[in-house]
């Protein structure tokens, strides 16, 4: 598909538009509190679109190409979840109502499809013109992995993180929540409201863990159009997925292990492949290592966690937030 003509590109984000809209538009036109139900629906209809999709790049540029589709949605998808774990601690530390997430959610959706768009573009362009990048990005998707597994039982200490800090040095921000409003003005002076701060910080880590995830899906692919379109996909699919698994997500205890070691996987690939051949380590098998690591540790979870109940509930989700510290104890300076 490295030929893909301008007409593909212009359909399919004329497609993505038309999807945006009818969200905001038409299914989520008044802000209302997302039923589990209903996100799994809308959950559902992503995946079958983003499979249809990967159905038609089979038929139209065969297999090798569609295979490179999967991997890579399968894994962007995977790593997506880690975004949900942050959300999750992001809208229970600032309290969001139920009713506005989907707003933050929505815009935040929309500014991550044109950053990574922006990062997409740039990578493949890397290593096209120096293949010697492959090494540093598998190098840096090690040492991602790393330091996700490192961190994984993490607390961060929300408080303290720099872009928040940054943003209320620097703004007016109101006490409280001005309905779904990240702006108002009060005796002529305007005011970010919390919202806008939320949107910030979910915003900035998308920014931070497409660093990471957009070197991983380079390593399964170079076609921009396949690495593009597989991020989209995962990506318009995540706010469906966090309503759909936002009362859950904190059950999967060891699946930001699995997605640290698919990092190290993937980035291992990449190297072994620069050394080696672009064959050496074929892309199928990413696919059937990723399917395994991150299938198994679902699983694994939740046989560990089935008698999590009402009276018994499972601990929020620990693990690294973007630009915030690790909590420590003020008295023994021990987390």
């Amino acid at each position: 598909m490295m030929g893909t003509t301008i007409w593909a590109w212009v359909a399919f984000n004329l497609f993505v538009v038309a999807l945006l809209a009818l969200d905001l538009g038409v299914l989520h036109r008044k802000e209302r509190e997302i039923k589990v139900g209903e996100a799994l629906w809308l959950s559902l209809l992503y995946i079958v679109l983003a499979l249809l999709f990967g159905a038609g790049v089979f038929w139209t540029s065969g297999k090798q190409a569609g295979v490179e589709f999967l991997t890579g949605y399968f894994i962007e998808k995977s790593l997506s979840v880690d975004n949900i774990f942050v959300i999750v601690l992001t809208f229970n530390y600032f309290a969001v109502p139920s009713q506005y997430q989907h707003r933050v959610l929505f815009w935040g959706i929309l500014g991550a499809l044109i950053m990574r768009g922006i990062l997409i573009f740039a990578g493949v362009q890397l290593i096209d013109n120096f293949t010697w990048m492959a090494l540093v990005f598998g190098a840096f998707l090690i040492a991602t992995g790393v330091k996700m597994l490192v961190v994984a039982d993490a607390k961060p200490d929300i408080d303290n993180n720099v872009v928040l800090r940054f943003l209320r040095q620097r703004l007016r921000v109101t006490e409280g929540y001005e309905g779904k409003r990240f702006f108002v003005r009060r005796d002529g002076l305007l005011y970010a409201t919390p919202l806008f701060l939320v949107l910030m910080l979910v915003e900035f880590t998308d920014l931070v863990f497409a660093v990471d995830s957009i070197p991983a899906i380079i390593a399964i692919s170079k076609d921009p159009f396949i690495i593009y379109t597989a991020n989209v996909f995962a990506i318009l699919g995540l706010r469906a997925l966090y309503f759909a698994l936002a009362a859950i997500v904190p059950r999967f205890i060891y699946l930001k292990y699995a997605l640290s070691l698919v990092l190290i996987v993937v980035g291992g690939k990449m190297i072994a492949n620069y050394f080696y051949g672009e064959k050496f380590i074929p892309t199928e098998w990413a696919l059937v290592i990723t399917a395994v690591l991150i299938g198994g540790s679902i699983a694994l979870s939740v046989l560990r966690t089935r008698g999590a109940g009402p009276a018994e509930p499972v601990a929020l989700p620990r693990g690294w937030i973007p630009g915030s510290p690790r909590r420590t104890n003020a008295k023994s300076g021990k987390e």
